[in-house]
């Protein structure tokens, strides 16, 4: 058995038709999971009576079981509630009209979520507790210190776990093809049902795959270069 190098080729270029889908799922879960993340992380900092032990449970549940254990209690849960609530306040809407990217979107959300709290939590303990003694020093509340002070020193310093984060989101949309998303990996066994040559398609997703992680850890190092610059007080 001969490795099909042309049918990789042809492979590759079907698959790029799926990058979008990947993309798409991948920037909507890390955005949404850095905003339920950084809301998580300040409960868990500042213990907000009540609110502490609703997100520890939900860090705890979301970190101690499989992602794609996420993704099927979101399909077949969802529904069941959202049919129930139309139902009840005698609204038209069914849970079929929901889209199946709207499945993995949601459920990776919720996933990213839980571990970009931690993520954002190691950012707020890295900077150093006289930062917001000193805003308060010159009249600032705590929500304007954490806006401008804290936060984003706190986003500087997790910029190597973030890219950790995304790159393991990238990775994890492959699972979006339990519930019927056509993905890079998705497409791939579909292109490799043509002629059976599944090494050669899922090679060419390899590629896809490597090619993208590699632009996210160099779009993250100059990240990082621009963001030392300027806490060394230097100008772009």
């Amino acid at each position: 058995m001969k490795l099909d190098f042309a049918f990789i080729w042809t492979a590759f270029l079907q698959l790029l038709t799926a990058i979008p889908t990947a993309l798409a799922i991948t920037a909507v879960s890390v955005l949404c999971g850095l905003v339920i993340g950084t809301a998580v992380a300040i409960v868990r900092l500042y213990k907000i009576p009540v609110l502490y032990q609703i997100a520890a449970s939900y860090v705890t549940f979301i970190r101690g079981t499989p992602m794609l254990t996420h993704l099927l209690l979101i399909y077949f849960g969802l529904p069941i509630i959202v049919d129930g609530i139309a139902e009840a306040l005698g609204l038209s809407f069914r849970s079929v009209s929901i889209p199946m990217i709207g499945f993995a979107y949601l459920s990776f959300s919720i996933t990213a979520g839980a571990y970009m709290s931690e993520v954002v939590r190691s950012g707020l303990l890295a900077v150093n507790r006289g930062q917001i003694e000193a805003a308060y020093s010159i009249g600032m509340t705590t929500s304007q210190a954490m806006r401008r002070i804290i936060l984003p020193q706190a986003f500087s310093a997790s910029l190597p776990n973030l890219s950790n984060m995304i790159i393991g989101m990238l990775h994890g949309s492959t699972l979006a093809f339990t519930v019927s998303v056509v993905e890079i990996n998705a497409k791939a066994q579909i292109v490799a049902t043509t002629n059976w040559k599944f090494f050669e398609a899922y090679l060419a997703a390899a590629i896809i795959f490597w090619g993208l992680t590699f632009i996210i850890e160099r779009l993250t190092a100059l990240a990082e270069k621009r963001f030392n610059l300027y806490n060394r007080g230097g100008v772009s």
